[in-house]
């Protein structure tokens, strides 16, 4: 039977988002927070993981907990870059480290907000290490600003190239979800992370969790696709749009040189109607939504809603002069 992933985020979730797993829950933590003592770690209450959510392209299989300080920590695999990790882990942290906030509470009461996450790819392109902790500091000799807001990054590719003999708890766990062969998990030695076998184990030979994981999967895979392909007819769009604003432009100067109307059609290949609408939207402005600025007097704005009338009735004034004629 071939195993699933635990680089697959519902897989993740399933082994170690369940209350019954705690313990592996805790053992993970404290092996990516080695100077935390953790005695207890509480996942928040289970919700039931309905097919149609799991294929949702956009839905998060995070899993939330709360250690025994009352520290928050949020943590997530991902399965796929779709480079945004940077300002999508940033928006989570912060929107839990806000959420701790309770009615009548102290801000300096808030729990400390931890995000943890564990990615199938590198964030940061450079030699830095695989554990990556991003903190708040000051521009000023790099001073830390408040510890109450912290971001784990750990990438799997550096950790395989980099991890070359497991020596720690950490790298024991970072084998286990991003195994290629039962030979790397068999130098496990860490109890609780055979116990995740097991739980993975159990997964893999129910064929309705398969079909879940599979259907996860692929729904990372068409969110991938779908993004790609709106990129990519985005830039065909753009290039097409940007050289008939090229042809435009080129239109408006031969107009301003008095250039004839059916030269500037064979030499830009543009209609005539084009050249007229995509002119006259630019000299286009309303007319009619000409008020008196909100910091005149009644008086004021009495005396120039009665000189606007006389000019816009002569066709001499637009909304750009507003301003002008307020001040006068």
């Amino acid at each position: 039977m071939e195993l699933l992933k635990p680089t697959n985020d519902y897989v993740f979730k399933r082994i170690f988002g369940q209350k019954k797993n705690s313990d592996i829950l805790k053992d993970l933590l404290q092996a990516i927070l080695p100077n935390w003592n953790i005695k207890n770690v509480e996942p928040r209450q289970e919700v039931q993981l309905e097919t149609d959510f799991i294929t949702d392209k956009v839905c998060r299989l995070d899993i939330l907990a709360t250690l025994d300080d009352g520290t928050k920590v949020d943590i997530e695999m991902q399965m796929r870059n779709y480079n945004d990790i940077e300002a999508r882990s940033l928006f989570y942290t912060t929107r839990e480290y806000h959420q701790n906030l309770e009615n009548g509470q102290d801000y300096i009461e808030i729990p400390k907000s931890i995000g943890i996450w564990i990615s199938n790819f590198n964030v940061f392109n450079d030699e830095g290490p695989f554990h990556e902790i991003v903190r708040l500091r000051r521009d000023y000799e790099n001073q830390i600003f408040t510890d109450k807001i912290e971001m784990h990054y750990l990438q799997l590719p550096k950790f395989k190239q980099k991890c070359k003999r497991i020596s720690n708890k950490l790298e024991e766990w970072l084998t286990f979800i991003s195994f290629e062969n039962m030979e790397e998990l068999k130098m496990i030695e860490n109890e609780k992370v055979k116990k995740a076998e097991e739980e993975l184990e159990y997964l893999s030979g129910d064929e309705a969790e398969r079909r879940i994981a599979y259907l996860r999967e692929t729904a990372e895979i068409d969110r991938k696709f779908a993004m790609t392909a709106a990129r990519d007819q985005g830039r065909v769009e753009g290039r097409s749009e940007g050289k008939i604003e090229e042809k435009i432009e080129t239109a408006k100067k031969m107009l301003e040189e008095e250039m004839d109307i059916n030269l500037i059609i064979k030499i830009t290949g543009l209609t005539k109607d084009e050249i007229e609408k995509r002119t006259n939207e630019e000299l286009d402005v309303n007319l009619k939504n000409i008020k008196p600025p909100t910091y005149l007097t009644a008086a004021e704005k009495k005396t120039f809603e009665q000189i606007s009338e006389k000019l816009l009735s002569v066709g001499i004034m637009t909304e750009l002069d507003e301003d002008c004629l307020a001040r006068y």
